[in-house]
């Protein structure tokens, strides 16, 4: 129940929502037992023979039960029938038949406006919970750090925060709905059914007990399999993502149907999985219902032989009865689902909060800092790093600065650690040990936000959004200036082919970019990196999956995007780092070589010379 409670503090915001939907609720209630209620004057009127004057008579069932009521209670009940009575049969039988319809029809007129207006208010509550929760889930996510995607798979995040989330839903109206009116309605029925023999009431609580074992029974069934099925939906979406986002290589390689036969494994297993929830959960309707009606039965047969055989009870009573009693059918019914339907809200919260309560592993400190400028150097100071899953060093004790402006080139074989070097700035991840310094001040007292303020990064899989090119080179600034756009998509050789799209800088790209050329997605990403004006770039091997027309381009454009600014550079082609500054040779983890290319060509013997001559033997 704690994950339960949990799901609820989500509706704090809405509780003025959630009041008006509760005091809706009970006058629905009271409306819903008092139009059962209204069959027995009907009844009296339309089937007695002696006279209206009878039907003001207090029912013998209550006048045997009044030594067990307080005083006050049978003054409120006598002083409340003779009233409702005095009312309804002065006049003739017709003008009682004519005013009992007209209660028939404001209570059921007044019992639908406000079941709509419980029905709306609720709405509310519900989807903004889910909104809320929806929300959180997806802002926490922001603030993991990398390596938390790394080990989680993007479809079953996906999941949780769509499918998970809606699972969740149902437990708000089972709380505020079901758990309110649903007992409300009982009791008013069950006082209905006492003030008319309580007998006959006492002998249809028989089905209780066995009701609530079952209902018991069947909600630990379901938040097992209910988390179970939420899992396999995650794999299915997952399956259809990865899918989706390469569907060129599953063509590519004739996989269409390795690939329907792992969807479809999936989706058999599902549909497997969720059978099993319906037939448990649609066990305990029946089965409450066909308990209910065999104690309905046993009811209607001694309560018939009162009626035939005693002046106890009279027939419209009896009647009233058994309106009362078949009423209480739904709501029971409605209850039995409850349970079942918390149990799959939990399944489904624990899966939510699994993401929420994930603790950022990089944080601002409390005591973290401002950077509003970069004016010295970039300081490495004895820098080693594993990932979590690891214990072998990808990066091993590194020494080295970098003064402002410098263009540093890191070089070397594939696992060598250069990506990861890089990645440590930003701190996508944090050194296992060892520091980084920028003017000095570790980068662990500095505010995420203002460090990655000063930095920007053009990667080689370059990241569009399914948006338009201006959104794109201006992403996160907002409306800005289109000259100011026009000039960085100029200076990145990027307006040319803008301007001979359909709409010119208003043209939608397509889902991560794909519906222009990767040397294009690559232009518009230095764009998007030159508008925002970064003091320190870098660069990871963003020219190595172009073609030589394309690498032409946007090498110039990357030295545009160099001048002035402090730069790192991973480069696989040595030529597009002939004017680095200060070349670093990487290899498992190790600086090896230091220097300018001229300096390192010269070393005959080195790893940078052996790359050299692999390029460039022709």
């Amino acid at each position: 129940m704690k994950t339960y409670f949990r799901i609820l503090s989500f509706v704090k915001p809405y509780w003025k929502h959630l009041v008006i939907s509760i005091i809706c609720t009970i006058l629905f209630a009271i409306l819903n037992a008092l139009s059962v209620y209204l069959t027995i004057p009907l009844l009296d009127t339309l089937f007695q023979q002696s006279g209206t004057q009878e039907s003001v008579q207090q029912p013998a069932a209550l006048e045997n039960a009044s030594s067990l009521l307080p005083n006050w209670v049978l003054r409120i009940e006598h002083d409340v029938t003779t009233t409702f009575n005095g009312f309804v049969f002065s006049g003739n039988k017709i003008d009682a038949l004519f005013r009992i319809c007209l209660l028939v029809v404001f209570t059921f007129l007044f019992k639908n406006i406000f079941g709509y207006l419980q029905a709306y208010f609720l709405s509310y509550v519900e989807q903004g919970t889910m909104k809320d929760i929806r929300d959180k889930a997806y802002m926490h996510l922001h603030q993991l750090p990398m390596s938390y995607f790394k080990q989680e798979r993007i479809g079953n995040l996906i999941s949780r925060i769509t499918n998970d989330v809606t699972v969740v839903q149902n437990s708000i109206s089972a709380a505020f709905l079901n758990l309110i009116r649903e007992p409300l309605t009982i009791v008013v029925l069950v006082g209905i059914a006492l003030s008319i023999s309580w007998q006959l009431t006492l002998l249809s609580f028989v089905v209780l007990p066995f009701s609530m074992l079952i209902i018991a029974g069947i909600g630990l069934k379901l938040r097992k399999y209910s988390t179970i099925v939420q899992a396999k939906m995650a794999d299915i979406t997952s399956i259809l993502q990865e899918t989706i986002s390469g569907v060129k290589i599953v063509k590519a390689f004739g996989m269409e149907d390795y690939e329907n036969k792992k969807f479809t494994t999936e989706t058999k297993s599902f549909f497997k999985t969720m059978l099993r929830i319906y037939r448990i959960r649609n066990a305990s309707s029946p089965l409450t219902e066909f308990l209910s009606v065999t104690v309905g039965a046993v009811i209607i047969y001694y309560g018939g032989v009162l009626v035939l055989q005693s002046n106890t009870l009279k027939a419209s009573e009896f009647f009233g009865f058994l309106f009362a009693i078949f009423q209480l059918m739904p709501p029971i019914k409605e209850l039995s689902t409850v349970n079942n339907r918390i149990q799959e809200s939990s399944a489904a919260g624990d899966r939510i909060f699994e993401i929420i309560d994930t603790e950022p592993s990089i944080k601002d400190k409390p005591e973290a800092i401002e950077l509003t400028e970069f004016k010295d150097s970039v300081a490495f100071d004895h820098l080693s790093f594993h990932y979590e899953d690891s214990t072998d060093l990808v990066l091993n004790d590194l020494n080295f600065s970098v003064k402002r402006g410098e263009i540093i080139a890191l070089v070397g074989p594939s696992g060598g650690g250069k990506s990861t070097l890089v990645d440590l700035i930003p701190r996508f991840f944090d050194p296992t040990s060892g520091r980084i310094l920028i003017d000095g001040i570790d980068i662990k007292d500095v505010k995420l936000k203002s460090l990655r303020q000063l930095l920007g990064i053009v990667t080689q899989e370059t990241f569009l959004f399914n948006e338009s090119i201006k959104s794109n080179i201006a992403y996160g600034l907002g409306n800005y200036p289109m000259e100011r756009i026009i000039e960085a998509a100029k200076t990145a050789n990027a307006h040319n082919f803008i301007m001979e799209m359909p709409d010119s800088y208003e043209t939608v790209i397509g889902e991560r970019g794909l519906k222009i050329s990767g040397g294009q997605r690559q232009r518009l990403s230095i764009a998007r990196a030159l508008l925002k004006n970064p003091e320190i770039m870098i660069f990871d091997e963003a020219t190595s999956a172009l073609d030589n027309e394309s690498e032409l381009l946007v090498q110039e454009a990357i030295e545009r995007l160099m001048v002035n600014r402090t730069t790192f550079v991973i480069a696989h082609r040595l030529s597009t780092i002939r004017n680095a500054t200060k070349i670093l040779v990487l290899d498992k983890g190790s600086i090896i070589q230091t220097g300018t290319h001229d300096e390192l060509i010269g070393d005959t013997g080195g790893l940078y010379r052996k790359f050299y001559e692999m390029q460039f033997r022709d």
